[in-house]
Order: C-alpha cells, then sequence, then structure tokens
C-alpha cells in the first residue's frame, strides 16, 4: 500500500541532504542509483522498516508488527479497508508503540486496537459519509522514533489517495508524545484526537483568552487535574494529615508529573506526611523501587495517613500496594488511590498478590485496597442508575452505545478479533474516540455527503460536539469545550478486590462535582 510513500520521503530527504551536479554529454547518460534500505534499514512490511531492532511506520494491510495479540484485529483492519478501496473515504492513523514487551501490555494493545476497529465498523456502516481506512502506525518504545512516522503521516496527509484527516491513540503521556503532537497539530495542522493520555501537559487550557498550545487536538478522556478533582468530589474532604502523596521522580515522563501536580492540591486540616518520592528506571522496570517502597511503607505507617495517593505507573504501583501490605502496622488499612493509567492493573496480579493485599482472611477489610479512576467500566450505567425509576439521558444514552458494541462483539461479518474484554476501559474508550472523530468528519462535510472535507474542516468541528451534536460514547457523553477538552466527563472509581479477586466499580465521579447538564449544552467560559 505504502510504497509509494517511500520513494516519495527517500526523494524528499536526498534533496534535502545532497546536491548533485550531472554533466550530461551528448551521447552520455549517467544514472544515479539510491538503494531504499540507506542507512541500514530493512523492510518489515508495507509501509513499514527497521530501525533500532523495531518495526517502525504505517500499515493498513494487516501486518501485526510482530505482536502475535493483535494479529486477528489487524487482518479484520485490512478486510474492511480492502472493503473501502475505491470509494470516498478519509483515513484515521492510530498511533501507539505496537510491540510491547509484556503479556499484559500486549493484551492492553489488543484492547486499544479492538476499540478502534469496533468503530471503524459501526462508522462505516452508518449513513455518515465518507468512510474511514483505518491504519496502524508505530512510533517505536514510549514513541522514541516518532519523528519518522509524523514524517509519513505527513504524506499521507497530503495525499489525494489517502486524505489522513485525524490521528488518534496516544495511550503514553510522554515527553516524545507531547513532541509528536505538538508537530501533528502546530506544523502540519492533521488533526489529533487524544483516547489514552490524560496528562495536563496534552491538553489545551481553558477560557477565552487562553491561546491553544496544540491547534486541532481534541481529548475523549479527563485529564489528570480532572480525574482529581473528580475523586476529591466522590470522596469528600479529608485532612491533610490523612493522606500521604508516593510520587515518582523520573524524568520525562508527563503522566507521572502531571498526576503528582493534581494530587498536590490543599487539604484542611494540620500538615501531613511530606510526599514520599522514589525513581524508576522505566515505566515497565522496577529496578531497586521495592526496597525504596518497603522502606516509604514504615515511614507512613508512623504517619496518620490512611489514604496513599499514588503517581506513578501501573507496574511500580503494583510493587508499591504489595511492600505496603507487608509492612507490620498495628493492624492498619490502606486505601491506596491513582489515576486512569493504573486501567489494567489487575492483568499484573497474581494469585500471591492477591492474598498479600488481602492481610489476614478472617479480617473485615483487606490490608490494602486499591482504588483509582478509569475512563469508562461496562458496570457503570446499570450501577449508577439502580433503582431510578426514569434513567436521565446521561446514563441511558451511554447505556444504549455500551449495548450495541457488545452486540457487535462476535457478530458474523465482525469478524474474529480475538477475546474482547471491556473492564479495562481501554476498548470503549479508543471506541469513543473514532467515533468522535467519524461526527466530527460527518459534520464537516454535512452539505456534500460522500465528498472530503480538509483537515482544517475537520479540527473545526470538535467545538461543535456538544449539545445537539453531543457523542454518546459507550465510557460517557463525549462534550467537547472550545479547548477541545471533554466537558465534565465521568470517571468510574473502581478498586481491585482481594477478597473477589475482581476489578470492582464503586461509582461515577464527576469532575464539577455533579453530572453533566441537561443535553450537554457546555457553559460559558469553557
Amino acid at each position: 500500500m505504502l510504497n509509494w510513500l517511500y520513494n516519495h520521503l527517500w526523494a524528499t530527504r536526498l534533496k534535502k541532504a545532497v546536491t548533485i551536479v550531472v554533466t550530461v554529454a551528448v551521447v552520455t547518460t549517467v544514472a544515479i542509483v539510491v538503494p531504499r534500505n540507506v542507512g541500514g534499514s530493512d523492510n518489515c512490511a508495507d509501509g513499514v522498516e527497521k530501525h533500532g531492532g523495531e518495526c517502525i511506520g504505517v500499515n493498513g494491510s494487516g501486518y501485526d508488527f510482530g505482536t502475535p495479540e493483535i494479529t486477528k484485529v489487524s487482518d479484520a483492519i485490512a478486510a474492511e479497508n480492502r472493503r473501502v478501496d475505491g470509494r470516498p473515504h478519509i483515513t484515521v492513523a492510530m498511533m501507539l508503540p505496537l510491540q510491547p514487551e509484556s503479556g499484559a501490555e500486549r493484551a492492553q494493545l489488543r484492547s486499544d486496537v479492538q476499540g478502534a476497529y469496533l468503530a471503524q465498523y459501526r462508522a462505516n456502516r452508518a449513513e455518515q459519509k465518507p468512510l474511514i481506512r483505518l491504519v496502524l502506525a508505530n512510533p517505536g518504545r514510549n514513541y522514541g522514533q516518532q519523528a519518522r512516522v509524523v514524517d509519513q503521516l505527513a504524506v499521507l496527509a497530503d495525499s489525494t489517495r489517502h486524505n489522513l484527516r485525524a490521528v488518534t491513540g496516544f495511550n503514553l503521556s510522554l515527553r516524545n508524545t507531547v513532541d509528536a503532537v505538538d508537530r501533528l497539530t502546530n506544523e502540519l495542522r492533521i488533526p489529533v484526537l487524544i483516547s489514552r493520555a490524560s496528562a495536563d501537559e496534552l491538553a489545551n487550557t481553558e477560557g477565552r483568552e487562553s491561546k491553544p498550545r496544540f491547534r486541532g487536538l481534541a481529548r475523549v478522556i479527563p485529564t489528570n487535574q480532572q480525574q482529581a478533582e473528580a475523586l476529591a468530589a466522590f470522596h469528600g474532604d479529608l485532612n491533610d494529615d490523612e493522606t500521604v502523596l508516593v510520587r515518582d521522580t523520573r524524568p520525562d515522563d508527563v503522566y507521572v508529573e502531571s498526576l503528582a501536580r493534581a494530587f498536590s492540591r490543599d487539604e484542611p486540616g494540620r500538615a501531613g506526611a511530606k510526599d514520599q518520592t522514589f525513581v524508576s528506571p522505566s515505566i515497565s522496570d522496577a529496578g531497586e523501587t521495592g526496597n525504596d517502597f518497603t522502606l516509604i511503607g514504615h515511614n507512613i505507617c508512623q504517619s496518620r495517613a490512611k489514604v496513599v495517593y499514588f503517581a506513578g505507573r501501573p507496574a511500580h504501583l503494583r510493587l508499591f500496594a504489595l511492600k505496603l501490605a507487608e509492612v507490620p502496622c498495628h493492624g492498619r488499612k490502606y486505601k491506596v488511590v491513582s489515576g486512569s493509567g493504573a486501567a489494567t492493573l489487575d492483568r499484573y496480579m497474581s494469585d500471591a498478590d492477591w492474598n498479600k493485599l488481602r492481610g489476614d482472611e478472617s479480617a473485615k477489610e483487606p490490608t490494602v485496597t486499591v482504588q483509582y479512576t478509569a475512563p469508562g467500566h461496562p458496570a457503570a450505567w446499570s450501577a449508577a442508575s439502580r433503582g431510578a425509576k426514569n434513567r436521565p439521558a446521561h446514563l441511558a444514552e451511554p447505556a444504549r452505545e455500551l449495548d450495541e458494541l457488545r452486540g457487535l462483539v462476535g457478530r458474523e461479518g465482525a469478524g474474529d478479533i480475538g477475546p474482547v474484554e471491556l473492564d479495562d476501559s481501554r476498548t470503549m474508550l479508543v471506541h469513543d474516540g473514532v467515533r468522535t472523530i467519524a461526527r466530527a468528519v460527518y459534520l464537516a462535510n454535512a452539505q456534500s455527503a460522500g465528498a472530503v472535507p480538509p483537515r482544517e474542516r475537520v479540527s473545526a468541528q470538535w467545538s461543535r460536539l456538544e449539545s445537539a451534536h453531543r457523542v454518546a460514547g459507550t465510557s460517557g457523553w463525549v462534550c467537547l469545550t472550545n479547548a477541545g477538552n471533554p466537558y465534565d466527563k465521568p470517571m468510574a472509581v473502581v478498586e481491585l478486590d482481594p477478597r473477589t479477586r475482581k476489578l470492582a466499580f464503586v461509582g461515577l465521579a464527576w469532575p464539577e462535582g455533579r453530572p453533566q447538564p441537561k443535553d450537554c449544552v457546555v457553559p460559558s467560559g469553557t
């Protein structure tokens, strides 16, 4: 599919890098041939080349990037792309690391890609047009080679064959992610919709006087600050000496930095324990943090804290909870609270882990309970409306969307995409992101059905997606502010229950402390 793209890219690079003076005699022809694999890169698949041991690039023809967990869903995407070939369509790129190392991370990736495909499948069978072609874009581990992929996406955006009109995905809040979004939106004017990364650094500031940091950026996941506000409203006021913050200080992880700031809000009462810091070696490597967590646990035991805010990645959150449970602390019980990055923590838990968090089986409460905000949960809408005579629209509409999604999984014609797990919210949220893109493209094209709108026209629709044009996502109403942020989008508060060894839905939390307004009319000033 993308061989022509590489020819274009190599030609562009050579024009910039080499000045060639060719003298042509009357009877002499000089030909200069440059191989495609300049720099030692190897071809992995159409549009994808090996750099630094990773297969980097863009593909929509079924390549699974060597990750067997996404083989089936990649094949389904390829089949759907073939179906729309030759008909008016736009391309949506799903940009996220596609070669994760651990089994838990590969399962998470499968959920992400499944969500994108299911939304593509639904959109292409609705009345809304043009059709959607979906491609997978691998920027490498920790988005380390995002610049190469952004180069390719720039070519796809300018191509009348591919008509790239949005880039989505973005599951990690890192400095490299910020750089990619910055170039896509501000330099290339390609609309971006963030579905998973929650750092405040990847959001535009609200307010009429605020100049957007990222032109053409939208989000469907609340920021860390919004999540912290939702948790505060959910739990009510806690005194400062009842809480303590444990935070990772590893540089360039803007998710952790943003979460730490969000959890550092002022609380009433006398001063509590100081922040407990640690430095992790990477997103998934524990390194020596286990020793740090044991020492931190002893310090927390000597304080009055009963709620621990944890600003760190899931692998470290799991280890911290286990080390805290090991500290003999006079039978005290702790609640560890974190952000949406922990949405797949249960996949990291072993039988021994569950037993350790539970502690004494005869005790009424577990030793340690881990609670966090999830962007969605399949039990949210039925649980939140239990006992209500008339379910309000902000609960009823997402419930219908979720039923549609569930009905599509395994439906004949939709293809076998592997086991679909909704509890971790990834499939739901990425699905809602692609559905939001489809709605914006449709609105941009409302006057000329079937045509392909320009990029600027698509991004101009983000602010229209509220009130009459709200998106009823499976994770809740998507109603965007003028800055492209979801207004008061609900968060599902969930916790790991060591007694049942399951992820339990606790309740809905709202950043504004109350549900979204009727018909999701976003108030002035946002």
